[in-house]
């Protein structure tokens, strides 16, 4: 008989994610160290049971990235599939991290494949609704500009020690607005995503002037430390 992985504490749920380089920002991590507690008990049972069955949180990762793909498809055949996938997606999404702990095994190089693969979900459901004429191809464009660069940014400035206050990640807001598209007021995603097109183009031009004050420091320390300080000597 193959000898049984040891379980884990709910405590092992509670350690917290690596940082430095991701793409969180400090109210980001203070609300993500909140809602642990609630995630270790509401999913721990699960995330033990995966244990168990030698689940990875890069399997995880890629299902929810395949799920959020399946969108495309399915919305221009059943869009009811549609949204249970893209729903499948997000639990998912929610579901790779607490187990990464649980395995004492969560580490930058996995939250960087989470943001990546969120981010194509995030483009590939974007293109799927300009293609079926739900989204102007502008105002779409747009989105997938300004989430990306406001991601990588996150990610440049979380490295360089000045990480982003607050940052507004709306994915969860339009893919949850797809209800209403579809079913209560079509037409408004549009509206929706601008709105969130002129937050996301004020955190890149917040994060860009950042950046650059940033390095513009760390030159002047790096060219101040290159010169030797004078010695004084007392007569």
């Amino acid at each position: 008989m193959g000898s049984e992985l040891p379980r884990e504490s709910s405590d092992t749920l509670d350690k917290p994610v690596a940082s430095g380089s991701d793409c969180y920002s400090s109210f980001e991590r203070d609300a993500m160290a909140i809602s642990r507690q609630g995630r270790a008990y509401l999913f721990g049972p699960l995330l033990r049971l995966l244990n168990a069955w030698y689940v990875t949180p890069d399997h995880l990762t890629m299902l929810g990235l395949i799920a959020g793909l399946a969108f495309c498809p399915l919305y221009f055949w059943w869009q009811p599939a549609a949204l249970f996938a893209l729903s499948l997606h997000v639990l998912l999404d929610g579901l790779d991290g607490p187990l990464a702990r649980l395995k004492a095994t969560d580490s930058r190089s996995g939250s960087f494949t989470d943001t990546v693969a969120d981010q194509i979900v995030v483009a590939a459901t974007t293109i799927t609704l300009m293609f079926a004429g739900a989204l102007s191809p502008t105002a779409g464009g747009a989105y997938i500009f300004f989430y990306t660069v406001v991601v990588a940014f996150a990610m440049v400035r979380n490295s360089l020690a000045v990480p982003y206050s607050w940052l507004f990640r709306p994915r969860f807001l339009v893919f949850a607005w797809l209800i209403a598209e579809l079913w209560l007021w079509p037409g408004s995603i549009e509206y929706v995503v601008w709105g969130c097109n002129i937050i996301l183009a004020g955190k890149m031009i917040s994060g860009f002037v950042r950046i650059r004050k940033r390095l513009a420091t760390c030159s002047q320390q790096r060219l101040f430390n290159q010169f030797p300080r004078p010695t004084l000597h007392r007569d």
